[in-house]
């Protein structure tokens, strides 16, 4: 089993999963990095930029992390809109 999950079906995307927990760690801690290590990079620190530099790759870690889950959500959304505006075209045009 992977440590992390890359593929979603619908009813799995809704569950709090461990995914989630570590996006939102990895999201905290990146976000607290970026603000503390752009902060010292503008006071031209140069651990300011191994900060600035280790929030980004948090934030990257991040994004890997959820985006399956963030996909398979959009995904189902679209369908549901598609098939909300074909019910609406239908019921406009006075077809059902």
């Amino acid at each position: 089993m992977a440590l992390i999950k890359r593929k979603w079906t619908v009813k799995e995307v809704n569950n709090w999963t461990k995914e989630d927990a570590i996006a939102c760690i990895l999201s905290s801690i990146a976000y607290i990095a970026l603000m503390v290590g752009t902060a010292m990079s503008l006071l031209a620190l140069w651990q300011g930029y191994v900060i600035l530099i280790g929030g980004v790759v948090l934030a990257l870690l991040m994004y890997l992390v959820i985006d399956p889950k963030l996909k398979a959500t959009s995904r189902e959304y679209e369908k549901k809109q598609q098939q909300y505006l074909d019910d609406l075209e239908k019921t406009i045009k006075w077809e059902e």
